[in-house]
């Protein structure tokens, strides 16, 4: 009976601390001593680690920002030519870039960026899904002389870029290159297997061909 009350009030102070602790308890009806160890182990619950662990240690995150991108591309049934197309509807002008974006409260939408027949420039968001007009706000910028540069005498628009280019993938973002030795439309694909690509669509003849700039 002794024993019983001797393990059962170390087993609870062993509860109580959240560490390990070993019991020695006397039995036997003869009155003979004989020792017991009893190893108690509480874990402590703020302690535990909640993360996933891969057979070398290393915590899982639950997706990373690949994974988020390919969502966000499959999600989306506006494609960027009518993304582009939408824009330049709502405000008239050059629609010079498209992206797929996501915002910090977490929705996605086209970031189209269109510089205004006045070279005044506006950021139009267009709704992934319905193809709707979500917002439309004036930005500044310091490349108009440049972007007017590089267009002049071009017949392949960023719709027209944006379409080409989705002959190779879905076209997640098209942009100007204004800056580079040869002036060009910048698209980049997703594969329905989530591999990404980058091209060039020629201002000129909508040729596309594979931008190998940023390979390794």
């Amino acid at each position: 009976m002794k024993r019983n009350i001797v393990i059962a009030t170390v087993t609870a102070a062993a509860l109580v601390g959240g560490g390990t602790t070993t019991a020695l308890a006397g039995s036997g009806d003869d009155g003979a001593s004989t020792a017991q160890a009893s190893n108690v182990r509480v874990a402590d619950d703020d302690a535990q680690d909640s993360g996933v662990q891969d057979d070398d240690g290393q915590d899982d995150g639950d997706d990373n920002g690949q994974d988020d991108d390919a969502r966000q591309s499959a999600s989306a049934k506006v494609t960027a030519a009518d993304a582009l197309s939408a824009a330049v509807r709502h405000t008239p002008g050059t629609a010079v870039s498209a992206e797929l974006d996501d915002d910090d409260d977490g929705s996605v939408a086209w970031e189209v960026d269109v510089l205004a027949r006045n070279n005044a420039w506006h950021s139009v968001r267009i709704d992934p899904g319905t193809g709707k007009v979500l917002s439309s706000h004036a930005e500044h910028e310091d490349d108009t002389a440049q972007v007017r540069a590089a267009l002049k005498g071009a017949s392949t628009s960023a719709t027209e870029a944006a379409k080409a280019a989705a002959a190779k993938g879905r076209v997640t973002s098209v942009d100007l290159d204004e800056d580079g030795a040869s002036k060009a439309w910048e698209a980049e694909t997703r594969a329905s297997n989530g591999a990404e690509q980058d091209w060039l669509i020629n201002l000129k003849t909508g040729k596309v061909t594979a931008d190998h700039s940023d390979d390794d």
